[in-house]
């Protein structure tokens, strides 16, 4: 099991005892009927924000993948769009308050350059480029290094620089 996903299921403790200690909080300055409403109220809304976000997605993936354009910022963005209907859709206060805010223009531009990100460190350099478009590189200039020993390749087309990406090693 990854080192992280070991955090999840008391996370999820601690996030529904938190939803209920809200929940009493507002039930108590609101009332309980008027904060069972505003959950149900929430929820009904991610679900209708939660067929409109995954279509949206569905259409930005296909006419990238139509125009032969690279689709990775439009899914990026409709996962993003996806995660904050997808948690307001779930019953609670402090859930619904997320997904709000994912939905919000400039919290989802945040959000969808975090998953870009992510997603590009998770993916080989040739994936990412796939799925995002040309890659930035940084050209350090140092001592040259004698190339490896390799089979002579026929030159490259004129104007275009030849060289390579390394990875890191990951740990």
């Amino acid at each position: 099991m990854r080192r992280g996903l070991r955090y999840v299921p008391p996370a999820l403790l601690l996030l529904a005892v938190l939803e209920l200690t809200v929940f009493v909080l507002v039930g108590r300055g609101i009332g309980f009927g008027a904060a069972l409403l505003l959950v149900f109220a929430a929820s009904l809304l991610g679900l209708v924000l939660l067929r409109r976000e995954g279509m949206r997605a569905w259409r930005s993936f296909r006419a990238a993948a139509q125009s032969g354009q690279p689709p990775g910022q439009g899914v990026t963005d409709g996962l993003v769009g996806l995660a904050g209907a997808l948690l307001l859709a779930l019953p609670g206060l402090i859930t619904g308050a997320a997904g709000l805010l994912l939905l919000v223009p400039p919290v989802r531009r945040l959000a969808r350059a975090g998953a870009q990100r992510a997603a590009e460190r998770r993916v080989s350099s040739v994936v990412a480029g796939d799925l995002f478009g040309p890659r930035r590189v940084r050209v350090h200039r140092g001592a040259p290094q004698p190339p490896p020993a390799a089979p002579q390749q026929p030159a490259a087309e004129p104007g275009a620089i030849e060289g390579e990406i390394v990875e890191p090693r990951r740990p």
